[in-house]
């Protein structure tokens, strides 16, 4: 996937469901068209179908459950991502944490099914750790900021470069990309002066009034 990216998380917010998951959606390719920036998505499960199939921009599932085909009533395995024709996954989000051994098998699982891996932490020692497991991207998301529209990339600056030091470290061939309150052109534009490749946000884009205008300017941000 092109850096520098825009990933929207859709979350559960009723704002993105259904009818209006396919209009942030489109918005979204609506910019990657005009500006050439990738922007991702990730729409409510029950919608990551219906998008898949009318947009032409990356499609990530918000999250899937660690399990094997087979009897387990209200799961959604990775396989069944892939078959939705996803591209990829958030995985570890700090609304839905896992293990550390199951990120390594979902991680290995991603590349055996060509599907990008995006795992979330919380800290510099925890990108650290979950880079060493060689996801595509690593997403920094202080959860004390996530929604507050306090950006990291302002707030936190540390916590970005750490991370960035940390991933360095350890010899991953993660991109790091950051969270966690980015709202604005400027919050991006910060986010990668500090270094990562992108960013990942929900409701700074999900609740604006203009969706589109938000995007717009974001993209003009990676520019």
């Amino acid at each position: 996937m092109k850096t520098p990216a825009i990933i929207i998380n859709f979350k559960a917010y009723q704002e993105s469901l259904g009818k209006r998951s396919l209009e942030l959606a489109k918005a979204a390719e609506k910019v990657w068209k005009e500006k050439g920036v990738t922007i991702a998505v990730a729409p409510q499960p029950v919608d990551l179908r219906a998008v898949v199939s009318h947009v032409e921009v990356p499609v990530f599932a918000q999250s899937f459950d660690l399990v094997q085909a087979g009897a387990f009533t209200g799961s959604t395995t990775l396989e069944a991502v892939k078959d939705s024709g996803a591209d990829g996954f958030i995985l570890n989000h700090s609304e839905r944490k896992v293990s550390i051994s199951l990120i390594s098998g979902a991680v290995g699982s991603a590349k055996s099914l060509k599907l990008i891996s995006l795992v979330c932490a919380d800290t510099p020692e925890a990108t650290g750790a979950v880079s060493a497991l060689n996801p595509d991207f690593v997403a920094i998301e202080p959860p004390e900021l996530i929604g507050t529209g306090i950006p990291v990339s302002k707030a936190k600056p540390e916590v970005v470069t750490g991370s960035i030091d940390r991933v360095r470290r350890v010899g991953s061939t993660s991109k790091v990309i950051c969270g966690a309150g980015i709202s604005t052109a400027e919050d991006v534009r910060a986010a990668l002066k500090l270094g990562t490749v992108g960013v990942l946000l929900a409701s700074g884009v999900v609740k604006a009034k203009d969706p589109l205008a938000v995007i717009s300017d974001m993209a003009d941000a990676c520019l």
